[in-house]
């Protein structure tokens, strides 16, 4: 079904959103928007929301299976406040979100669902999932000029390092069970991504609450939920495989002339399977097997 905006749709969420989990795909261009719709249908999401300007397309074999709302970016944390507004119209549901050309990895999701997945976490305990934003890009820039390449999809194996999360409200000292996380082309081009943008780490996947608030650096008001792990033992973490920081880096004019190439020797071909991932340390299944 497709909304005139957010407000319209809003209105229809007690229906709409009866069911998690919920995707939401905020649409910045018009690169792979109908592989990245197709990708989250598959990992089992009850409803998609696809955000998305009036003037793009949705292609028609996923056009009749999701909720488009129109939906257009003008401030840098639009995003960030829809998320909100249907975080607070839809308390105790599973919501997700991400961006075109992104894509939801967990463990063992060639066989089952997020759903399955969040049923287990919630068992845990657990309120909110850790997500590493893992850098795709294409091997070959003069064929993808735009970094973009399914069939020629690359990310970095090794690179990815943690520093303590400091505590501004408690003398800067380390806050429990929290990290920052860095690595991939945010790492490698750092000259070119603000400090505040260049963290991996973002709570993509959380379950809604009353006056819970989706902060701009990708964390939530509630600190429990910015953690990485229960206190008693390791918990599941997700992967998002993203063309977004290359897409970026090859469209700004500030950059794009800087980089022929994306690869360097700790490149590797990504093999779209989550035990690439696994292997690679980019996710854990915690207790889940």
């Amino acid at each position: 079904m497709r909304h005139d905006n957010l407000d319209t749709f809003l209105k229809t969420a007690d229906t709409t959103l009866a069911k998690g989990p919920v995707a939401l795909i905020f649409v910045e261009d018009d690169v792979e928007i109908g592989s990245t719709v197709r990708h989250h249908l598959d990992c089992g999401f009850k409803t998609l929301l696809v955000l998305m300007p009036e003037a793009f397309g949705l292609p028609d074999d996923v056009a009749d299976k999701v909720e488009r709302i129109n939906f257009d970016v003008v401030r840098g944390d639009d995003c960030f406040d829809a998320v909100n507004r249907v975080s607070a119209a839809a308390p105790g549901l599973w919501l997700y979100y991400c961006y075109n050309a992104e894509y939801l990895f967990y463990p063992f999701c060639e066989t089952r669902t997020v759903g399955e997945l969040l049923t287990f976490h919630t068992e845990e305990r657990r309120d909110a999932m850790l997500c590493y934003v893992v850098d795709l890009y294409a091997g070959n820039l003069e064929a993808h000029p735009n970094a973009v390449s399914l069939e020629d999809a690359h990310l970095d194996k090794s690179g990815y390092y943690a520093l303590a999360r400091n505590d501004p409200d408690n003398h800067n000292y380390p806050k429990e069970r929290q990290l920052d996380f860095f690595g991939g082309l945010r790492w490698r081009y750092e000259e070119h991504i603000p400090a505040k943008r260049r963290k991996i780490d973002r709570i993509a996947l959380f379950k809604s609450k009353p006056e819970l608030t989706l902060r701009d650096d990708h964390t939530f008001s509630d600190e429990e939920y910015n953690t990485y792990a229960c206190p008693w033992h390791h918990n599941l973490t997700a992967a998002i495989v993203s063309f977004r920081t290359a897409k970026a880096l090859k469209s700004n004019p500030g950059s794009t002339f800087d980089i022929e190439t994306f690869k360097w020797h700790n490149s590797t071909r990504f093999e779209w399977h989550s035990r690439q991932l696994l292997d690679l340390g980019l996710m854990e299944p915690g207790q889940w097997f």
